[in-house]
């Protein structure tokens, strides 16, 4: 009498679709940082990439069809589970922030400088930021969010600085491509200044004289009455 418990492997003594969408998801689950297709396929052995590709879009969908408050995310060259960014603010107030991320506005400047013009050398950053920035860059360098990735071929050959994979990790970007273009950052501002230029030309067309010019008072004895003899 055969065994009535389902096979977990097809013909080729593989593992089935579902069974390797479940192995890769409680792989990803069990971890917060990225893990590589490379680490998954090693870990689950599979067949390759491919399985893993197909694994995480399998999951992303049933995700999606279950209205999950999570998804599982490229990042940093790696893959990892996310809440969804709508929920952000719901989860701040039930976690602090971790120490990695608590930037001080000159950190935060400072880094998205780094970020935006990398490589980039410290006198460049200080030009634009217009104050000394040796302290803001060591501690940067201590949260491993940048590093020192060459040196200018110039006198001195002062270092040059770039982010790390670290920095793709705690902000949640796949790679840098995935950073805010300028355009983007400064879209919101487009409308009020829209709303502004339409109310200065509202207040000009009040203030603009009619087209046959203002009214002048009526002389004495233009009334259409007859003048006295």
């Amino acid at each position: 009498m055969s065994d009535s418990k389902d096979n977990t492997k097809n013909p080729t003594g593989q593992e089935a679709p579902a069974d390797v969408a479940a192995a890769v998801e409680a792989i990803l689950f069990s971890t917060d940082t990225p893990l590589t297709a490379a680490k998954i396929v090693q870990v689950a052995e599979l067949s390759g990439h491919r399985e893993v590709t197909r694994a995480v879009e399998k999951l992303n969908t049933r995700y999606e069809r279950t209205g999950s408050t999570f998804r599982i995310e490229s990042v940093a060259g790696g893959y990892r589970m996310q809440t969804l960014s709508r929920y952000h603010d719901v989860l701040s107030r039930l976690f602090s922030a971790r120490s990695d991320t608590r930037l001080s506005q000159a950190a935060m400047e400072t880094l998205s400088i780094v970020a935006y013009r990398q490589p980039i050398l410290r006198a460049d950053i200080e030009a634009i930021r217009g104050v000394a920035c040796g302290e803001v860059l060591h501690g940067l360098l201590e949260k491993q969010l940048i590093r020192i990735v060459g040196r200018a071929e110039v006198l001195g050959r002062p270092m040059l600085y770039g982010t790390t994979r670290r920095f793709l990790e705690v902000f949640g970007l796949k790679d840098l491509d995935d950073l805010p273009r300028v355009a983007e950052l400064r879209a919101p501002a487009e409308p009020v200044a829209a709303a502004n230029d339409s109310s200065t030309r509202s207040e000009s067309e009040q203030n603009k004289p009619t087209q046959d010019g203002p009214q002048q008072p009526e002389e004495p004895g233009e009334t259409g009455a007859d003048s006295p003899q």
